[in-house]
């Protein structure tokens, strides 16, 4: 038997969707930067069965969802000319499809749990994360990220690390709603081309993503608070403007945001906040904001009655 691990990440600057020439590997229409979140990961173990790859999971996966993994276990098999089949478990230590990157750290666990069989089985090197990300990346783009740490970049060119000097933070999920979303990851990645605010979102991506990287460096936190927000409401107004439209975020969720800026504003410092394909609000802290941290987390808890994980 085989297991392995691999963690969620939450992007600052958005993956958008892929390049429509996109064939074998899954192309970024613009470039990403993520962050890694350890504390929510995916678990995957393999073993030997006689006959047909199968998978299990603690989660009810419908089965597009059961086949499109199955379908990521041939392509590794293929990949290594391995004949034999596998029985795969997977679960969460986290909601899924409720806007935490559970497709990342799932095909990043799964590629990284099937290289390592196929490696051991097969008497060769395990392949380098470089490698690993660019297998993975074959059914879910995001997942490519979740192999490098703290920070990962995501271009044309394929995902690597980033060094940054702001690189450890402290993580903050305010759980909003945990119902899996109505419109997949995915799905809104196709919709959002028919919104009327899609075009120029190539430059705005890269824009951002220079600005937040120049900021993080320089340690200007102030501006890369500022960055974030705009980055992740110009993602869900191309949500909103498509044709046809949709929204994650959801009446509580505005209500909690309103509630963080005003803090923030108070402070005159803050959390780096972002909301992702879904209503829960991500935070991320720098060491030395744990008394406003506390702090905050007494308002969103009592005064919102909200979770935080």
């Amino acid at each position: 038997m085989w297991s392995s691990e691999a963690p969620s990440n939450i992007a600052l600057i958005k993956y958008m969707g892929k390049m429509q020439n996109s064939r074998t590997l899954v192309e970024p229409y613009n470039i990403s930067l993520s962050y890694t979140l350890h504390r929510f990961f995916t678990k995957v173990s393999l073993e030997n069965c006689l006959s047909g790859d199968q998978f299990i999971s603690e989660i009810n996966f419908n089965k597009k969802a059961v086949d499109r993994f199955l379908l990521h276990v041939n392509h590794i098999k293929n990949f290594f000319n391995y004949k034999g089949f596998f029985l795969v478990r997977s679960s969460n230590n986290f909601p899924h499809s409720a806007g935490i990157a559970s497709s990342s750290s799932s095909f990043a666990a799964l590629t990284k749990c099937v290289v390592t069989a196929l490696c051991d089985i097969s008497c060769v090197p395990l392949l380098s994360p470089e490698q690993m990300s660019k297998i993975s990346r074959m059914s879910s783009g995001s997942s490519c990220r979740s192999f490098f740490s703290p920070w990962s970049v995501w271009d044309s060119s394929g995902a690597s690390a980033l060094s940054l000097k702001i690189n450890n933070l402290n993580h903050d999920l305010i759980l909003i709603d945990q119902t899996p979303k109505k419109v997949s990851s995915s799905e809104a990645h196709n919709l959002v081309k028919s919104s009327p605010l899609f075009e120029g979102r190539l430059g705005r991506a890269r824009q951002r993503f220079e600005s937040l990287r120049d900021a993080l460096n320089n340690d200007q936190w102030s501006d890369a608070r500022l960055i974030c927000r705009e980055e992740f409401l110009d993602m869900h107004q191309l949500f909103e403007t498509s044709t046809p439209s949709f929204r994650y975020i959801q009446p509580k969720t505005d209500a909690v945001l309103d509630e963080i800026q005003q803090f923030c504003e108070i402070n005159n410092d803050g959390p780096i906040v972002t909301v992702d394909a879904g209503p829960n609000i991500h935070l991320l802290w720098k060491k030395d904001q744990d008394e406003i941290r506390e702090e905050l987390r007494k308002i969103i808890t009592l005064r919102m009655s909200c979770e935080i994980i």
